[in-house]
């Protein structure tokens, strides 16, 4: 049982997804999304009508932050930090200089990250041959040489930087722009199908 846990854990594929922000922050927010209206659901001790609408509202404010997520931190914090970090705060940091933006430099990871040499080089050599892709206008002389060796360079400093605004733009948009986002678009919503009245704006003008 142990071994088994211990293969399960090591494997690499989940080792990435543990490492990677993106997979992280959606592989959460899905299950929540799932797990916790699902749990509120199976509790007996609350009424039929109470469930539906908490359920319903936390499925569509889980729903709320991976839509913030997706839409505003990968697009504007990953590539912006990328930027920001070449140009301002690692612009003498060696492996910036290789990569004009982020898409290149996760192709190139990815490239690096496969242990197997000849696969690492025929997947680079067939797309480069692809008269359709761009990717030989990507690679210089010194990163082909790195993915011609055994170990090569993963220019760590460029994914430490592109993490660290991960990290701030999962703080910003989950705890400041989702909550935000949700609160003008939950109730609309449960209106819609149901689950909640309209609020009696009226005033009363009798005496």
């Amino acid at each position: 049982m142990i071994s088994a846990i211990s293969k399960a854990v090591s494997n690499p594929t989940l080792v990435n997804v543990a490492q990677n922000t993106d997979a992280s922050v959606i592989c959460k927010t899905t299950v929540n999304a799932i797990g916790r209206p699902g749990f509120i659901l199976i509790d007996s001790n609350i009424d039929e009508n109470t469930k539906k609408f908490a359920a319903t509202k936390e499925f569509l404010y889980q729903a709320t932050c991976l839509a913030v997520y997706m839409a505003v931190i990968v697009p504007i914090f990953k590539k912006g930090g990328f930027k920001f970090a070449k140009e301002k705060i690692f612009k003498n940091t060696e492996g910036f200089e290789h990569f004009k933006n982020f898409k290149e430099y996760t192709h190139y990871r990815k490239l690096a990250d496969n242990i197997n040499v000849n696969n690492r080089l025929q997947t680079l050599n067939k797309e480069i041959s692809d008269k359709n892709c761009k990717v030989k206008d990507m690679y210089n002389e010194t990163l082909i040489a790195e993915l011609n060796k055994e170990k090569p360079e993963k220019f760590n400093s460029v994914k430490g930087a592109v993490d660290l605004s991960n990290i701030i733009g999962s703080v910003v948009g989950l705890a400041l722009v989702a909550p935000q986002v949700s609160q003008a678009l939950i109730h609309p919503v449960l209106r819609f199908v149901g689950l909640e009245k309209k609020e009696d704006k009226s005033i009363d003008t009798k005496a």
